[in-house]
Formats: C-alpha cells, structure tokens, sequence
C-alpha cells in the first residue's frame, strides 16, 4: 500500500469515518471507499462502486468479481452506536443485548438515581441532559437513538437532535396517541413530515411483547432490520 493511501486510511479509522479498502488482485492498485467519495489509484466503474459502498454498510470484507476482475473489499467501519435516553427497565435489558451484537451503548439520562453503575454496569452514562449529550457524543451513520422516558422533557430534545443527524435508526417508545402528540410538538417546532417519518413509532416490531425483556428484543430486531435493509 502506499503511503498516502495508509494514511487516509488511518486518518479515516481515527475519525472514525467508515471506509473499505478495495485491491486489485492482479495488479495491486488499490481505492478507498467511502460513501461520498473515492480516493486512489483504481478506478471502479459505478456498479462496482455500488458493490462496494453495499459491503460497506453491511459490514461485509468479501472478494468482487466484476467486469473480468477480481478484488478484495477491506471493509474499515467503527462500531455501531446505541444511544439510549432513559434509564429505565427496558434499557436494562436493551443495552447489554445490544453490547453483545456489537453496538457500542450510551445510556443517557440526568436522573443520576436511574442511570447508576449499579443497574446499568460496565456501560457508558451521561447524566447530561439528552441534546447536551448527543451534541457532546456526536451522531452520525453508524448510530442508533431510542428515546424510553415517555418524558417529553428529556425525549423532544433527543429526537430533535437524531432528526438534525445522519443517525440511521431512531426510535420512540409509547402508544400511539402519546406518538401522535410527540409528532405534532416536533411538527410545531419545524420539522417536516418526511423528517418526523424517519422516527419508528411506537418503538420496535410488533411481536405481541409485553414484558421489558420483550420489549427489548422487539427494539433491536427493527434496528437490525434498518440497518441491513431487511
């Protein structure tokens, strides 16, 4: 690899910007990948491209056959994120499922007597208001947000910041009057109704789930199927 490539690739990795590495294996000429755009000295054709940035998202290092060649897709990606607003039952049981998927999880709450080392161990707390938080943590493709307070003081904020981000899943618990009214607040202070139909409400896929245990697992079966477009 040459030097230049190495260190945008490790300039990527620190930033934590997703990224594949792709090389010919023939010549060795080699690309990085990203969403938006294209580094190197390889030139890949647009539905090469397209099989790439598909890797890409799906975490998928694999070989790519196309147009006679054949190439090797590096695939460089940070952790995704879970970022869950309330420290309540269901997060209890969410985030350590969600750890051993791989996300990376941050409980967010400012009541310090819910999020406690005690009740949520070995996982990341901010008792920061939730916008703080977000703003402090940073949102972007590779993040989920699920607000559980049912408190529209701590869940707004943190569904307004995920509506101004690129975060790729984002999710409110409740019934669906309590969506409704969520809705219309966000409406009044000026999203659209394409920004607010990004918010998958109430939260999780319909499994008939009762319990908080359930509950969870119904929250990350719908992320998981956001994030691999099931």
């Amino acid at each position: 690899m040459k030097q230049a490539l190495l260190d945008r690739l490790v300039a990527d990795r620190a930033a934590k910007r997703p990224a594949a590495l792709v090389t010919d294996l023939a010549d060795g000429s080699q690309a990085i990948v990203r969403e938006g755009d294209v580094e190197g000295e390889l030139a890949l054709d647009e539905a090469a491209l397209a099989d790439v940035r598909l890797a890409l998202r799906r975490d998928d290092s694999d070989i790519l056959e196309a147009a006679g060649r054949r190439y090797f897709i590096q695939v460089h990606n940070p952790p995704p994120r879970l970022f869950l607003v309330g420290a309540v039952h269901i997060a209890q049981a969410l985030a350590p499922m969600a750890a051993l998927t791989g996300y990376g999880v941050s409980v967010i709450d400012p009541r310090r007597s819910f999020a406690t080392d005690a009740r949520f161990p070995g996982l990341a707390l901010s008792h920061d208001w939730p916008d703080e938080a977000m703003a402090a943590l940073g949102l972007d493709s590779r993040t989920a947000v699920v607000t559980l307070t049912h408190d529209p003081k701590l869940d707004d904020p943190a569904l307004a910041s995920a509506l101004r981000s690129p975060a790729f899943y984002i999710g409110a618990l409740g019934s669906k009057r309590t969506h409704a009214g969520r809705l219309a607040r966000l409406a009044k202070d000026g999203f659209s109704p394409a920004d607010l139909a990004r918010i998958h409400g109430p939260v999780g896929l319909a499994i008939g789930a009762l319990s908080p245990a359930e509950i969870a697992v119904s929250i990350l079966a719908q992320i998981t199927a956001v994030r691999r477009a099931a």
